[in-house]
């Protein structure tokens, strides 16, 4: 590694994350659609993405994790219907423009970001689209007649078994990886950027089965990005050892593998039926319980491995499971006080903790009123075009959230108002 890679790129030092000589250890957000901003929405784009890195920077939040593009197209509406690869083997890199210049405006604000290169999950076409492609029919997809989780389970298992669609997998990273940035001139395997390179959204062998070539799947991925890119971290994106059928020998298997630098997972506790229904001030014991439950058991494992954890995807509905950006986030704040304090206390316990990634930022944006889920044409959030708009965001408006944030993060001064056209930003 040269001097300037050594200055520059995060590493993972037994398990801490370093920069140069300093520990890094970060309050980060899930930005996932933030490489499309500046394509789909052009200047006023661009103006939104220096004003949201602006906002981010100045309220303590230093690493976004962001998806590299969508798979395949389709009129399905509760998906991102851009894709930077429309059919197998065919890329739009003008699409790819607008993850350059999310990527240049995060090098200037010395921002780091996580990308996730495919998802499991069919809203941005992941491996059911290569399933597609390569003759396995129809996805089940959610909210149509047809459609069960058995169903879903049973179809994306098959991405393991398939040579072709994992070949052509292989393919689209080395695009992505070898692509050169449009703004910067930077690579992206030279990028410092980057932080680090995701395998996939949530990636589950959606069943025993199939469990030793999903183990196979992930070392060989892992390896075939170092062998392209020897300056940035890869990470798998797993949720934990629930995205294994609880079996933590999986979790800690596809871990230890020597090209994977850190470990994940993701806590949602509104899809585990941690509380029911709109009573989450009820759930609240059972929440924070299995909360704590969930991470001390993947603790464990990070200590055991002597690898960096990260926190990276985490969210709670605003309270009584409003979709109305006017609600309050009484549940919600308690909730990230919570978690940002286990980050803290490892912090400065020199622990396994190093990141959390809360889910989601939604901006400047703005749920439509009357409207549960995003159309064609609205702005991007924090939920997926698949999700309730206003579910799990949080927008620039939620100071309350945002008092929490920073005060985790060590910033003292107040908050002032930023303008992007006539919205308002607190920062």
């Amino acid at each position: 590694m040269t001097a300037f890679a050594q200055h520059v790129y995060v590493r993972a030092l037994e398990h801490h994350f370093i920069i140069g000589s300093k520990i890094y250890q970060y309050i980060g957000a899930n930005y996932w659609y933030g490489g499309l901003l500046s394509v789909v929405k052009g200047e006023s784009g661009k103006r939104r993405i220096q004003t949201e890195l602006d906002f981010l920077k100045n309220n303590g939040v230093t690493n976004l994790r962001v998806m590299v593009g969508a798979e395949g197209l389709s009129t399905y509406p509760f998906r991102v219907p851009e894709s930077n690869q429309p059919e197998q083997g065919v890329y739009d890199d003008k699409l790819m423009i607008g993850l350059d210049y999310l990527l240049q405006e995060m090098g200037k604000r010395k921002m780091k970001a996580v990308l996730f290169l495919t998802n499991t999950w069919e809203w941005s076409g992941g491996f059911g689209q290569y399933l597609q492609w390569n003759g396995y029919g129809p996805q089940p997809l959610p909210k149509t007649p047809e459609y069960s989780w058995d169903k879903s389970k049973a179809y994306i298992t098959q991405f393991f078994n398939c040579d072709n669609c994992k070949a052509a997998l292989d393919r689209y990273i080395k695009h992505i990886i070898t692509r050169k940035n449009t703004f910067s001139g930077f690579k992206y395997a030279d990028d410092p950027a980057i932080m680090a390179w995701e395998l996939c959204n949530e990636p589950r062998p959606m069943g025993t089965a199939n469990t030793p070539l999903y183990v196979q799947w992930i070392s060989h991925t892992a390896a075939l990005i170092k062998s392209i890119d020897k300056n940035h971290l890869v990470t798998t994106g797993s949720e934990g050892d629930i995205a294994t059928d609880n079996n933590m020998d999986v979790y800690q298997a596809v871990h230890a593998d020597k090209n994977i630098d850190y470990l994940t997972i993701h806590i949602w506790p509104k899809n585990w039926q941690w509380f029911k229904d709109t009573s989450i001030i009820a759930g609240m014991p059972t929440i924070i319980s299995n909360t704590k439950n969930y991470i001390d058991k993947h603790v464990a494992v990070a200590r055991k491995l002597n690898k960096p954890l990260v926190i990276e995807e985490f969210g709670l509905p605003r309270d009584k499971h409003s979709f109305d950006i006017k609600s309050s986030t009484n549940s919600r704040d308690g909730y990230y006080t919570y978690l940002l304090m286990q980050w803290l206390q490892s912090k400065n316990n020199h622990d396994v903790i190093n990141g959390l990634n809360f889910w989601a930022f939604g901006g400047i944006a703005r749920p439509i009123p009357g409207q549960l889920f995003w159309k064609p044409g609205d702005d991007y959030m924090g939920d997926p075009p698949q999700e309730e708009q206003g579910l799990n965001a949080v927008f620039d408006s939620d100071v309350s959230t945002w008092k929490i944030i920073r005060g985790a993060a060590g910033i003292k001064s107040k908050p002032v108002v930023a303008r992007h056209g006539n919205k308002k930003a607190f920062r």
